[in-house]
């Protein structure tokens, strides 16, 4: 197992419900899982939860303190994880809410996790085995081993769900950190977020993120600044319009006179580049600041083939004509969009669809055929999003940033669950919310798929 500077393993929500229930029965004893992981195969070590077994009881001799299980499990195991060099890590729950692995963990551990290594035939797992615990309050504590039995702790443990749980090693507790706090603004300081698109919207997301204390920030856009931007892009100014200033240079620049601890990344290309994919895939949340059905469909495809959660924001100004055929505004619209890995995709949300991509693709590679068929019918106008009106991009961006924040520090009173999708309409004076089951999941994007070629599962992405 290569060494990485950091360790990391990430589950779903619905994973994690599904463990914890098994895991805690409520008759105080332990319980055990088996974890399949994979790599994520990026610069640091992601292990990725794609399957889990949950040990029977009745097959456990369980206590309080003690819990012996088959071995046959950890044959099974073996079995499945070998071809395709996925990690296996044992967990077991710790109804007494001991908060370490304790000495017959550790026996444990240099028997049967050496016994893994000893059974293994295939080409050696990247991310190694490894054994965890979970409290009853739903932390996991993990660490993995390598071939020759060195040990080392998981440093970050992330469940992805309606809320977004963050585990670190060493924490002296598990009680999340209160919003908008001095606690908040430490724990912002560890996190790396990924903005793509950095302009009407993703302008103001990223200043937002700059200025809330965001540790490391990568910025994706491939365009330049022009004079028709000025409007609407935080910091671009007459000189960047000019220079024709690229626009992540441009806002590095800018967040650099107020933050001077702050890791800025700068990819210059379009996100459905291989150099974008795979910074993107290294961030803890991606927002998503596109008006492309293409950018939104290579984010979306990112945000599950690495297990990030997504926040996806748009803006429209419909109009209509009045009697007198004076145009007249009919509403005013944001939406955000919160999207967690192995539930309801942008795609499954109707955000963009394959007539969309379709469009979008003539109109780049045979602009010709796109006219003829826009006259004819066969193509829809897209949706012509409001790049001028700042104000409304203000809104928009705040209730996707502050949607984050209710994510990984919750503060609303009835939950997050109901927020699966936000819209609200000015003019109305309305605001919508729809919860994940409101969504059907059609499984079209793989989930935890890595950085396996071709990347992203498209041949344009490939080596």
């Amino acid at each position: 197992m290569t060494t990485h500077q950091h360790v990391k393993l990430t589950m779903s929500g619905k994973q994690h419900r599904r463990l914890h229930s098994h895991l805690f029965p409520g008759d105080g004893l332990e319980a055990a899982a088996v974890l399949l992981c994979r790599d994520a195969g990026l610069s640091d070590r992601k292990l990725m939860v794609i399957g889990l077994t949950l040990v029977p009881y009745d097959q456990c001799t369980r206590s309080p303190y003690l819990l012996v299980w088959p071995g046959q499990f950890i044959a099974d195991a073996i079995d499945v994880a070998e071809d395709d060099r996925i990690s296996i890590i044992l967990l077991h729950s710790h109804p007494g809410g001991f908060r370490e692995f304790s000495d017959l963990d550790n026996e444990s551990d240099a028997e049967v996790i050496g016994s893994i290594f000893a059974g293994w035939s295939g080409d050696a797992a990247p991310g190694g085995h490894g054994s965890a615990i979970m409290m009853p309050d739903g932390e996991v504590i993990a660490r993995v081993y390598d071939e020759q039995l060195n040990c080392r702790p998981v440093d970050m443990i992330t469940v992805i769900g309606d809320d977004i749980r963050i585990w670190r090693s060493g924490c002296d507790s598990s009680e999340p950190t209160m919003a908008f706090g001095a606690g908040m603004t430490r724990e912002l300081g560890k996190l790396h977020a990924c903005i793509v698109g950095v302009s009407g919207t993703g302008s103001i997301v990223a200043e937002q993120l700059a200025r809330m204390g965001f540790g490391k920030i990568t910025l994706i856009d491939h365009d330049r600044i022009e004079a028709k931007n000025l409007n609407r892009i935080l910091n671009s100014t007459l000189s960047d319009a000019d220079s024709r200033a690229c626009k992540v240079e441009m806002f590095a620049v800018a967040m650099a006179r107020y933050r001077v601890n702050l890791d800025v990344v700068t990819i210059a290309e379009t996100v459905a580049s291989r150099q974008a994919v795979l910074a993107a895939a290294t961030a803890d949340i991606i927002f998503s600041c596109v008006d492309s059905s293409e950018g939104r469909h290579i984010v979306d495809r990112i945000a599950q083939a690495f297990m990030i959660p997504l926040i996806d924001m748009g803006v429209s100004i419909p109009t209509r004509t009045r009697s007198n055929g004076a145009p007249a505004i009919a509403e005013v619209i944001g939406r955000i969009d919160y999207i967690q890995p192995g539930g309801s995709t942008l795609g499954d949300r109707g955000v963009y669809t394959a007539a969309s991509l379709r469009a979008e693709y003539l109109a780049r590679v045979a602009p010709e055929t796109y006219a003829s068929e826009l006259d004819a019918g066969y193509i829809k106008g897209a949706v012509e999003e409001a790049p001028s009106v700042i104000a409304l991009n203000m809104r928009a961006a705040s209730a996707a940033v502050l949607e984050f924040v209710a994510r990984v520090f919750p503060f609303r009173h009835d939950g997050n669950a109901t927020m699966a999708r936000s819209i609200f309409a000015l003019a109305d004076g309305d605001e919508d919310h729809f919860s994940e089951s409101d969504f059907s999941r059609s499984e079209i994007l793989g989930v935890a798929m890595g950085a396996q070629e071709p990347l992203l599962g498209l041949p344009d992405l490939g080596v």
